[in-house]
């Protein structure tokens, strides 16, 4: 007989232990801070050495936009890692993720209200009316600011667990709105092939959790079901 074939995720989950010592905890957050700054690194050291291209504004707010999606969506991608690996150690990462969604969200959003419209609020009023795809990221942004704002574990404890979910589920109609925002964006310019590749990946990534919780209901409820014609056959017996 030839040998049994491992999955990638098996074998992962073999190499990795599922629980992280607190010294690796910390480096690995270390790591992770100072990568997911980056990015913003980078632009800073752009626009010093003038390589921001011939419209800089434009480079720094797309690059900005960019960036949220990309933590976005491993963000997004922290639960599909834990369920195919079984590590526990992900999740621990995910609020600074998030957090970091936020953080690059709200550069993003100011830097198209200063750089490019200057806080010049009629102006951005009348371009909100021109390019809908502004409003689109605006609403996603709002429902954003909840999430960052309740993640530390007080908000936690003051919320409860169970309504601190509910609330932190708001991340999914983000997520599509970020796409539709980065879509129509595109759209006006013909050029859609990256927000499609977004929209996939952030499709998959919610097509686990909704696959997750169809099993998860419908489920319980065939068990409960069996349980119930169990005990029926019981009590006629």
């Amino acid at each position: 007989m030839g040998r049994s074939r491992i999955g990638l995720p098996a074998r992962l989950s073999t190499m990795v232990p599922p629980v992280l010592q607190p010294r690796t905890m910390a480096r690995l957050r270390a790591a992770l801070f100072v990568a997911a700054l980056l990015p913003l690194s980078r632009l800073f050291y752009l626009g010093a050495a003038g390589g921001l291209g011939a419209n800089p504004v434009e480079f720094v707010i797309r690059s900005l936009g960019t960036w949220t999606l990309v933590c976005l969506v491993v963000t997004l991608s922290i639960t599909p890692l834990r369920l195919a690996t079984g590590w526990a150690w992900p999740m621990r990462l995910r609020r600074m993720l998030g957090l970091f969604t936020f953080f690059y969200a709200a550069l993003h959003l100011g830097a198209y209200l200063w750089l490019d419209q200057w806080f010049d609020l009629p102006a951005i009023w009348k371009d909100v009316l021109k390019r809908p795809y502004i409003t689109v990221g605006f609403a996603a942004f709002v429902l954003l600011l909840p999430l960052a704002v309740t993640s530390s574990n007080g908000w936690v404890r003051r919320l409860g667990g169970r309504n601190w979910q509910r609330l932190h589920r708001l991340i999914y109609p983000i997520a599509v709105l970020a796409v539709v925002h980065f879509w129509w964006q595109k759209a006006a310019k013909n050029d859609v092939g990256e927000p499609l590749a977004y929209a996939i990946v952030i499709g998959l990534l919610l097509g686990v959790r909704l696959l997750r919780w169809t099993r998860g209901r419908y489920g319980s409820i065939d068990s409960s079901a069996n349980n119930s014609s169990i005990v029926s056959r019981r009590r006629t017996s």
